[in-house]
Parts: structure tokens; sequence; C-alpha cells
């Protein structure tokens, strides 16, 4: 059981009639679909993104954009600003609903407010988990920003988005050092010990602990750090490179997940309206300037 703890250039918009589909509410089964028809303008744009995400992620290219955006030189903002940059971001990877990423992002707290009201760390993280695509903004593809994670440096699971054809191409694919099912690293190493395809999900991480002021516990700092990493926290893979914490922390990446993948829709929360709560938690939890 869950226990509460102890404590730029411009993103050019997807065509407006891909915007809104004929589905309002949808099924859980009916999420996270990826097919290969090329006649939905939708489908077409994720396949193409995952493509080109699963030809380049190899472990020296993560290993590489870890140093470049980890020296934090790109831009000073407060967490309100981050956010507002993400009102002209829509996820190329994202099958499921095609607005605003600041709309999904208030779309996610807010559920997760309605559920655990008490536990204002949690109302936060789901507003701010994917920040981290702020780097679109500059000069990073949205294939080296958004959509799943997974590890590089060792073999690919199954259970990844359009594995059987989508790694063709890279190089890691074929090196034995890579190649095997551990790769370069060790049983139950432990997943801070493992590089993970460059995306949003380690970079917020990474601004966040580089911030003198964060007070986040570490339960948001792994749904942050791992919430796309759909092979592991969804199918259940990888989880003889886990350690006992990251056993420990899947619950709440579960429990976070529902609300990130399932609050998807067309109905726009009155972000006006809620901002001056979530400024008062980002002022307690993440106050003043944040180096990205």
């Amino acid at each position: 059981m869950i226990q509460t703890p102890m404590s730029s250039p411009k993103v050019s918009l997807i065509d407006p009639s891909e915007l809104h589909r004929p589905e309002e509410v949808k099924e859980k089964t009916q999420f996270r679909q990826y097919t290969t028809n090329q006649d939905d303008p939708i489908q077409k744009r994720v396949q193409n993104t995952y493509l080109k995400m699963h030809t380049h992620q190899t472990l020296d290219f993560a290993t590489r954009k870890l140093a470049q955006w980890t020296k934090f030189d790109k831009m000073e903002l407060t967490i309100m600003e981050g956010l507002e940059k993400l009102n002209d971001l829509i996820d190329e990877s994202d099958p499921d609903v095609d607005m605003p990423n600041i709309v999904h992002a208030f779309q996610t707290a807010e559920e997760i407010r309605r559920k655990h009201p008490t536990l204002d760390w949690f109302h936060l993280t789901g507003l701010i988990h994917d920040l981290g695509k702020v780097m679109a903004f500059y000069g990073e593809p949205q294939w080296s920003v958004v959509g799943d994670t997974f590890p590089v440096g060792c073999e690919y699971a199954d259970s990844i988005v359009y594995r059987e054809t989508s790694f063709n191409l890279n190089p890691d694919a074929y090196d034995s050092r890579y190649n095997t099912k551990y790769g370069v690293y060790n049983a139950n190493c432990g997943l801070e010990n493992v590089q993970m395809s460059w995306g949003h999900d380690e970079y917020l991480y990474r601004v966040l602990v580089n911030h003198p002021n964060m007070k986040l516990p570490e339960e948001a700092l792994y749904c942050i750090r791992y919430h796309s990493f759909y092979p592991w926290h969804m199918s259940g893979d990888y989880m003889y490179l886990c350690n006992e914490k990251d056993k420990a922390m899947l619950e709440w990446i579960r429990e976070f997940n529902k609300f990130d993948l399932y609050t998807k829709s067309e109905i726009v929360p009155d972000i006006d309206q809620l901002r001056p709560y979530y400024q008062s938690l980002i002022d307690k939890y993440i106050p003043g300037k944040v180096k990205f």
C-alpha cells in the first residue's frame, strides 16, 4: 500500500485539422494505441517520431546529451514561466490527444488533487512532470525530447513501442557490447546507474536536483524521472536492473501513471482560476528562478 512520505525557436504546431478527433471520452483500453496506419495523420506522425528516436538514441548519443544539457546554461525561468512555454508545444509522440502540453499538465495535476487531496507535493508533480519538454524550444528535436524512454547500453525489450521494426538502423543493436540482456550493466545495479534514452524525464530530474531550493520528496523525483519508462512500469521489463529502492518506488510511479495517461481529454481546465493554488505549491517546493 502506498504510504504518505515524510516529507527560443518557435515550435510549429501540427495541422489544425488533426487537433480534434471525433471521440470525446476514451475507455482505458483505447489509450496508447500504436499502429502502422500511414493514412491516419496522427499515427503517421507518431510512428515517424519513434523511428527517428529508435534510430538515433544510442548509448553514446544519450551520454553526450546528458553532458550537454546538464550545463544548465540555456535559460533561467520560474516554474510557471516554464509551464507557459508549453502552451506552444504539442507532443508529436502522443497518439491520444493533440492539445498544448500545458493543458495536459493541469489536467494531470487536478485529477491527482481530486484523488489525493492531502498530498500537495503530488499535485505539483503532476503539474510539472513534462516541463523538461522545454528542450524543444532550444534546438532539440522532439524525438530526443518526448515519448517513451528505455535503457541504452543493453538489449531493447520487446515491449518498446514499434520494437520489431524501428531499431533496424540503430548501430547499438548490432554491437556485442550493448545488445545483450545486461549489456554494460550488472544485475540489480539500480536504475540510477543505468543510462536512459535522452528525453524530458531525465532532463527535468537533473534540473530539479540542481536547484538549491528544491524540496520535493524522493517519490516525486522518481515519478518525474521514470514516468515515461513504460517498458518498466507498465510491462514489467528491465526488473533485473532494478534494486530494492527502485522496486519500492515503482508503486508510486504506477499510481502517478493513472493520472498522466488517463486524464487526457478535450476538456480544458480553467488555468487562470487554478494558477494561484499551484503558484503557492511552486513557492513552497521549487521557489525562485530555476536554471535550465
